[in-house]
């Protein structure tokens, strides 16, 4: 997540701005631990989310998170 908000941030976006969340997981016993450390990201009103479990991620991922993000009128 510190690596998705630093993408983010990049493009001149931050959480609030994500509108749709897609987690990709190797193992879903893992979701627990993934979905803790997600909510400290997304306290109030989380975007929508999916989760999945895939056969294997490039470079030995344990897990890999694709976010969409769009400008917001502020």
């Amino acid at each position: 997540m510190k690596n998705v908000e630093a993408i983010l941030a990049a493009a001149g976006f931050a959480f609030a701005d994500v509108v749709q969340v897609q987690i990709f997981l190797e193992d879903m016993d893992d979701y627990g631990a993934v979905n803790g450390i997600y909510r400290t990201f997304f306290p109030e009103n989380p975007p929508a989310r999916a989760a999945v479990e895939v056969a294997g991620l490039p470079l030995d991922a344990r897990v890999e998170i694709l976010v969409v993000a769009v400008r917001s009128a502020r």
